[in-house]
């Protein structure tokens, strides 16, 4: 799947010390690769513990993990809108991703120098979101000119965009981003076609001080107050702490310097979890003795287009899939006892994956 997250924020805020986190992934867990693809662009493992519980019971010869790509975009600045500071070309960026991880500086340090010389996430976030907002204003005024004069004829087509327009319009001249506009399920979805900034779904990540990662601080409370109305996770985490984890040598280092935080787990780890989450994507596997391993799929998708992941012949030739919840894996300890059980089921073309599916094909060429 070539969905990927980009990381956007102001200049200094943590966005490259968070992804040169992920890029250092691999030190923290077991079999958490990365590799660039582009050098902004990096190919990350979701760390998944029902992969490894597999693992334990199947004991295949290798295990394949699911990746994501998330997208390090260079800082915005005030203006980018208008090009400044090469604007248009990191806003281009943005529009090529399919959400936003938002990076706002929730930490006092006076080594490292802020643009606008204080700490304040709300002040910073609406500077992204004004930005990104007027580049939409711009998208949107070009879109309501040509579409006016067809739905004014009664066009029944333009009239349906021109109404979603001009709601979308009011609501980003309000300094509000077109996600929060009052639109119904049909009205978002012809929303999509604009490709619209403001409409990307969004993950906030407050880069704190170590001392507040588990309860947070005054920046971050000031956070999640002012994201409270957009339907969006915050989540803390502190950029130079990960470095720290990542540099260490062994595993038992790692889990000492986490459990000081009083954490169970690297930030990164929820991080990447959470952006696979706002790509709606879940996760599906395939278990035997050569590999287990896992498959991501957007959510809501059937049963032939699962298997077309693997290979689109598989989607062509479908003839049926054989399914084991994965709860039922676990519990019964492998597939010859879940068969006993009664408890594979064989499902059709119309089947809707459900997320920790192990599930085999039966496919004809």
């Amino acid at each position: 799947m070539a969905l990927q997250c980009g990381i956007v924020g102001l200049p200094n805020v943590g966005k490259s010390t968070l992804f040169n986190c992920l890029s250092n992934a691999k030190a923290q867990a077991a079999n958490f690769p990365f590799c660039t693809i582009e050098p902004n662009i990096g190919v990350i493992t979701v760390p998944d513990e029902r992969l490894e519980k597999l693992e334990g019971l199947v004991k295949p010869e290798r295990v394949v993990p699911t990746t994501i790509e998330i997208v390090d975009i260079a800082g915005l600045v005030k203006g980018a809108s208008k090009g400044e500071g090469l604007g248009n070309q990191f806003l281009g960026n943005i529009r090529e991703t399919d959400a936003i991880i938002h990076v706002l500086r929730c930490f006092e340090d006076g080594n490292i120098v802020h643009v606008d010389g204080s700490i304040d996430p709300i002040r910073d976030k609406e500077v992204i979101d004004t930005e990104l907002q007027f580049k939409d204003l711009e998208t949107v005024d070009k879109r309501i000119v040509k579409v006016k004069k067809q739905a004014e004829i009664g066009q029944k087509e333009a009239k349906a965009e021109f109404e979603v327009l001009s709601i979308l319009k009011s609501t980003l001249e309000q300094g509000k981003s077109a996600r929060v506009a009052d639109l119904n399920e049909s009205q978002i979805e012809l929303a999509q076609a604009f490709q619209l900034l403001t409409l990307k779904p969004v993950l906030y990540v407050c880069n704190v001080d170590e001392n507040s990662v588990v309860t947070g601080n005054d920046f971050t409370k000031k956070v999640i107050e002012a994201v409270k109305n957009e339907n969006a996770e915050v989540i803390l985490i502190s950029a130079a702490a990960e470095a720290d984890i990542a540099g260490l040598d062994t595993y038992e280092e790692r889990q000492e310097f986490l459990q000081d935080m009083g954490l169970e787990e690297a930030g990164v780890n929820k991080l990447i979890r959470s952006a696979y989450k706002l790509l709606q994507l879940q996760t599906y596997f395939t278990a035997g003795v050569k590999e287990v391993r896992a498959w991501t799929i957007e959510k809501g998708m059937t049963a032939p287009q699962a298997a077309g992941v693997i290979h689109t012949d598989f989607e062509k030739g479908f003839i049926r899939a054989e399914t084991i919840a994965y709860n039922d894996f676990v519990t019964l300890g492998s597939e010859a006892a879940v068969k006993e059980a009664g408890k594979m089921k064989v499902e059709g073309k119309e089947y809707v994956v459900q997320d920790g599916d192990v599930m085999h094909f039966r496919f004809n060429v």
